[in-house]
């Protein structure tokens, strides 16, 4: 329900229906909407943790979302591959970046149902937003974007012309075939296995440089408004401007 509706717009009532309970022995389990959102998070980080949560769940202290969201994120939120990356010299570059596509959407297809509820809900609890959209992802989106634009610069990724929509591009792909593609029925002859092949593939064919790319790179240098090598508008300004606007618009 919080999925579908959002945080503001759920209500118990709606609750009740859809489980087939009446208000008043939904109360048995949780004493609030506050509470419910909690319960609610704490199955999709683990649905296993469930069986230890008293009921009725009592109404939690005001930021206790956040905490748990906050919690989950130092835990599971992790990108090895992709931090590495970033502090040490290339090697296989196409083997580095199908690492770091391979980790991101093991991340993202594990956890689709509590991102699902964090971005619906989000758009409500603005320290939830600030968290999620202005923090975590835009930090994400920062630090993939760095990565890019570093390989690019040495030659062995091919040329973008931006590096924060290239990165942008990367989690998007990911996103819908490791997340949003559960939910569209259209798509239910993909496999998971096939998904994550076409990602990996396709992606790898779109950045990982071939013999034919030096002439690209050279052209591409010469576009207006691109004056680096291959044609890369560097992230430094760029990545600030971007974490400006990611907290400007959370609030």
């Amino acid at each position: 329900m919080f999925i579908e509706k959002g945080y503001r717009r759920a209500l118990l009532t709606d609750v009740g229906k859809d489980l087939g309970l009446s208000h008043g022995v939904l109360y048995r389990y949780v004493e609030s909407k506050e509470a419910l959102f909690e319960l609610a998070l704490v199955y999709a980080m683990d649905p296993e943790a469930i069986s230890a949560v008293p009921v009725p769940l009592a109404t939690p202290p005001k930021g206790r979302a956040l905490d748990l969201v906050r919690a989950w994120a130092a835990d599971r939120a992790r990108f090895p591959l992709l931090e590495a990356a970033a502090r040490d010299d290339a090697g296989d570059t196409a083997a580095e970046l199908a690492g770091i596509v391979g980790e991101c959407y093991a991340f993202v297809e594990r956890n689709r149902r509590v991102l699902a509820l964090i971005e619906r809900s989000a758009f409500d609890i603005p320290e939830l937003y600030d968290f999620y959209f202005g923090g975590l992802r835009a930090a994400y989106i920062s630090q993939l974007a760095g990565y890019l634009w570093r390989r690019t610069e040495a030659g062995l990724l091919r040329p973008v012309p931006d590096a924060i929509a290239a990165a942008r591009f990367i989690t998007e792909s990911i996103a819908w075939f490791g997340w949003h593609r559960k939910a569209d029925p259209g798509s239910s002859m993909i496999s998971d296995e096939q998904a994550r092949q076409t990602v990996r593939e396709l992606l790898l064919a779109a950045f990982v440089c071939s013999s034919d790319d030096a002439t690209t790179a050279s052209a591409a240098s010469e576009l207006p408004g691109t004056h680096t090598r291959g044609g890369v508008v560097p992230p430094a300004s760029h990545l600030r401007e971007f974490l400006r606007a990611s907290s400007s618009h959370a609030r």
